[in-house]
């Protein structure tokens, strides 16, 4: 029991790091940021932060009773949930992520009035439909386990907490990285997304044909 609950910690903490990249992620924040003071910046990560964790912790541990709920079986949500993270790694691959790449979106952000807490670094930069599709996921993996989902949970709290410190040393990861370098470490996770999708995927289409 004790090593399959460190498995699961470890198999959580992995894919919620590479979908959620928090050193991309704080390279898009610090774009969006450029004359934001450092309280500022701070109050916004923190912000983010605690809603991003609140809407994967919940999403996690409620999801599965609303695709009960829905009539949506676990397998159905791990074929669509693998082909939704294999486009999204995709997209981190080629450079088309809209969110990241796209220079209009960076000039509406840095031009706004509006808090950038919720939208876009909340959601869906952090908490996006990928993170919280595999929350669903790892979730229906545990068979309630309290130990496993546990694991999970405090998967989501070490991603979350190193998404906070990443955003707040934003600016000099940005100088560190450069544009450059955020589009290399985005590929090379692209690339770690995509094996996991897959696995996700064949993962459900095998749980399809045994229910059958």
């Amino acid at each position: 029991m004790h090593w399959s609950v460190v498995n699961t910690f470890l198999y959580a903490l992995v894919a919620l790091v590479v979908i959620v990249d928090p050193p991309g992620t704080a390279v898009v924040f610090a774009a969006m940021t450029p004359s934001d003071t450092a309280a500022e910046r701070a109050s916004q990560a923190r912000r983010a932060c605690l809603l991003a964790a609140f809407v994967l912790a919940a999403f996690g541990l409620a999801g599965e009773s609303l695709l009960e709920a829905l009539g949506i079986g676990l397998p159905a949500m791990r074929i669509a949930g693998g082909a939704l993270l294999f486009l999204t790694a995709a997209d981190m691959v080629t450079g088309r992520h809209a969110l990241r790449s796209t220079e209009p979106e960076r000039i509406a952000a840095i031009t706004t009035e509006e808090d950038i807490a919720i939208f876009p670094l909340g959601i869906p930069l952090i908490a996006g439909p990928g993170a919280m599709t595999t929350m669903v996921v790892l979730h229906s993996e545990t068979h309630a386990s309290p130990w496993k989902i546990a694991a999970i949970e405090a998967a989501v709290i070490v991603t979350i907490v190193s998404q906070y410190v990443c955003l707040l040393g934003a600016r000099w990861i940005a100088r560190l990285l450069g544009d450059t370098g955020a589009s290399v470490a985005g590929r090379v996770l692209g690339v770690l997304l995509a094996a996991l999708a897959v696995q996700i995927g064949v993962d459900g289409i095998r749980q399809a044909f045994r229910l059958g």
